[in-house]
C-alpha cells in the first residue's frame, strides 16, 4: 500500500515523538547526565593540558608528576562515562524497544480487521522491528547525544571566546553554511528515505509471501519469475540507496572543506601568535583542543542528520499504524443463552464502490440452538456473512444485532494452526483448559489421532500446522474452537479437508454436544445439510474471488 509522502508535517511528527517519549525518558535522562559529565571532564582536560604543557615548557611552575596523574585520571573518568553509555544502551535500550514493540503489536492485534488488512504482514513486521528500533534509538540515544553536543559546542565556544575572541570567530564562520546545508539536506533526504523504507518493506513482503506459498510457486514452476521480481525490487532499492549515498557524500564534502579550512586558518593564527610570543605553547595546545571540541559537535550533527531523517520516516510509518481504529473494550459478562441470537435485517455489503453487492438486503434470524447451513457458489457472500456477524466489517446498509466477540467461537477457512505444540494451539481456545478437556474436545472433532502420536499433546507443529496433514490440522483447529466457552459457533468451510464420513461424524458430534449453542456452518457439500435445522442459500452476484 502506498501512502502520501507528505502526509505528516514536521510539527505533527515532533508532537507524536514527544507523546511517545515517556517510555524512553529514564534512559534519555541518564544519557544526558552522562553526556554533560563528559563535556565537563573534556573541558577540564583541556585546561589541565594547557597548564601541564606550560609547566613542561617552563612558562609556569607546578608539580609535573601530579599534574600528569590528574590528567590521566580525567581521561579514565571520560572512558568510564563511555562504558556507562554502552551499558545504558544494552540494558535500558532493549527494555524500551520491547515496550514500544509490545505497544504497537497490541494495537495491531486489537485493531479493527477492516483497517489492518490494508497492510501487508511483511510491511507490518518491517515497521515493528526496523521502525520501532529507529524511534527508540532516536529518543534514547540520538536526542540525548544532540543535547550533549550542543552543550559542548556552546561551552567550548565560550571558553575559546574568553581566551581569544578572534580565533573563536574564525572557527564558527562556517556555521551559517552548515545550517543552510542541513535544512536543504533534511528536506530532500526525508523524501528519499521514505521511498527507500517503503521499498524495503516491499522487498520483505515479497520474500515472506514467496516462502509462505513456496509449494504453489514450486508446483506452478514460478520460482524463476519470483526471483526476477525480487531482483527488480532489489534494483529499485539499490538505486534509491545510491541516491541517498550521493546526497550524503556531497553534503559531507562541502562541510568537510569548510571545517578543515577554518581549522587550518585557526592553527596558522595560533602558530603566528606563538612565534611572536603572544601566547604560550600550552595556549596553542588548548586552542587546538577547543577547535576540535567546537567543530566536532557540528560534524556530529552532520552525521546525525541521516539518523534524524530516517527516524522521521519511521515515525510517519508508525503513525500510520497508530491511526488504525481499535475495537472498543467491553466488560466481560458471562455468556448466556440470550446472547446467542443473531439478527440481520436488510443487510447489504460491497467490497468497493465500483463492485457489485456481495449481499443485497439480506435478512435472517439465527435462534439459540439452531444448526444453520450456509450454502452458495463461490463469491456468493458466505464468508462475508460471517465477517459481518463477527463485526470484522460493517455493512453499508441494514441492521445487525449480534452479541460481542466473547460470545463467538470461530474456525476460519484454511490451515490456521500456529507453530508450537498441539497443546499450545488448543490453549488459544481456552488457556485454562485441562488435559482431559483437551482430549474431550479432540474427540468431538474426531481428532483422537493425537493420543497415538509419540508425544501426544506435546507434539510440535511447524508453521501453519507443518507436520500434520491438512485434515489433521483442520480437526485440531475445530477442537480449539470447541474449547472456547461460547454461545455461537461459526464454522467457515471447517470440514473442507475431511472426507464425507469424518465430516458427518464431526457435525453429528457437535450437534449432539452443543444442543443449546447457535451453530452456523458454511459448506459446499450438500451431504452436510442433513444435520441442519435451517438452510440459507446465497446466490453469487460478483466475481468468484470476492466472498
Amino acid at each position: 500500500m502506498k501512502f502520501n509522502k507528505t502526509k505528516y508535517p514536521t510539527r505533527a511528527i515532533l508532537r507524536w515523538l514527544w507523546n511517545h517519549h515517556k517510555g524512553c525518558r529514564t534512559q534519555a535522562i541518564a544519557n544526558v547526565v552522562v553526556g554533560l559529565l563528559q563535556v565537563g571532564l573534556g573541558l577540564l582536560g583541556v585546561e589541565q593540558l594547557r597548564q601541564l604543557t606550560d609547566v613542561a615548557t617552563g612558562h609556569r611552575e607546578g608539580h609535573l608528576l601530579w599534574m600528569v596523574v590528574f590528567y590521566v585520571g580525567i581521561m579514565l573518568a571520560e572512558f568510564l562515562c563511555n562504558i556507562s553509555r554502552t551499558w545504558l544502551a544494552a540494558v535500558l535500550g532493549v527494555r524500551t524497544q520491547n515496550m514500544m514493540q509490545r505497544q504497537f503489536f497490541e494495537h495491531i492485534l486489537k485493531g479493527k480487521w477492516s483497517g489492518i488488512e490494508r497492510f501487508h504482514s511483511g510491511d507490518m513486521l518491517n515497521r515493528l522491528f526496523g521502525d520501532v528500533n529507529d524511534i527508540v534509538n532516536l529518543m534514547s540515544e540520538v536526542l540525548p547525544f544532540l543535547v550533549t553536543i550542543v552543550v559542548q559546542f556552546v561551552a567550548s565556544f565560550v571558553y575559546l571566546l574568553l581566551m581569544d575572541s578572534t580565533l573563536a570567530l574564525i572557527i564558527v564562520i562556517c556555521c551559517p553554511i552548515f545550517l543552510l546545508l542541513s535544512k536543504l539536506y533534511f528536506r530532500k533526504m526525508r523524501r528519499i528515505v521514505r521511498k527507500l523504507k517503503d521499498s524495503n518493506s516491499d522487498l520483505q513482503s515479497t520474500i515472506q509471501e514467496s516462502i509462505q506459498h513456496k509449494m504453489v510457486i514450486k508446483v506452478m514452476e514460478m520460482a524463476d519469475r519470483m526471483v526476477s521480481r525480487l531482483a527488480r525490487r532489489q534494483q529499485l532499492l539499490q538505486w534509491q540507496t545510491k541516491q541517498r549515498a550521493r546526497l550524503s557524500i556531497l553534503t559531507r564534502t562541502i562541510v568537510f572543506i569548510g571545517f578543515r579550512g577554518a581549522a587550518i586558518a585557526a592553527l596558522a593564527y595560533g602558530l603566528v601568535q606563538v612565534q611572536q610570543s603572544i601566547i604560550t605553547v600550552g595556549m596553542l595546545m588548548a586552542f587546538t583542543q577547543l577547535v576540535w571540541r567546537i567543530q566536532h559537535p557540528l560534524l556530529d550533527m552532520g552525521r546525525l542528520l541521516p539518523t534524524l531523517v530516517n527516524s522521521f520516516a519511521s515515525s510517519e510509518r508508525l503513525m500510520e499504524l497508530e491511526e488504525l481504529p481499535v475495537e472498543p473494550t467491553v466488560e466481560s459478562d458471562p455468556v448466556t443463552t440470550s446472547s446467542s441470537v443473531v439478527k440481520l435485517r436488510n443487510v447489504s455489503y460491497q467490497y468497493s464502490e465500483e463492485g457489485k453487492k456481495v449481499l443485497d438486503h439480506f435478512s435472517h434470524e439465527f435462534l439459540p440452538g439452531s444448526f444453520t447451513a450456509v450454502l452458495g457458489e463461490t463469491g456468493a457472500g458466505k464468508t462475508t456473512l460471517l465477517r459481518i456477524m463477527l463485526r470484522l466489517i460493517t455493512p453499508q446498509e441494514g441492521e445487525v444485532e449480534a452479541p460481542p466477540l466473547r460470545a463467538f467461537s470461530y474456525v476460519p477457512q484454511g490451515n490456521t494452526l500456529f507453530s508450537g505444540t498441539i497443546r499450545e494451539n488448543l490453549r488459544i481456545g481456552n488457556p485454562e483448559a485441562t488435559t482431559e478437556q483437551m482430549f474431550d474436545a479432540l474427540h468431538v472433532a474426531q481428532a483422537d489421532f493425537v493420543r497415538e502420536l509419540p508425544r501426544g499433546l506435546d507434539t510440535k507443529c511447524g508453521e501453519s500446522g507443518g507436520g500434520l496433514s491438512e485434515g489433521q490440522a483442520q480437526r485440531v483447529a475445530i477442537a480449539r474452537a470447541i474449547l472456547r466457552p461460547c454461545s455461537i459457533l461459526l464454522l467457515d468451510e471447517a470440514t473442507s479437508a475431511l472426507d464425507v464420513e469424518t465430516e458427518r461424524a464431526v457435525l453429528m458430534a457437535i450437534r449432539e454436544r452443543y444442543a443449546d449453542t447457535t451453530v452456523i456452518f458454511v459448506t459446499h457439500r450438500l451431504t452436510a445439510v442433513q444435520f441442519a435445522t435451517d438452510e440459507i442459500h446465497l446466490k453469487s452476484t460478483v466475481s468468484p474471488n470476492c466472498s
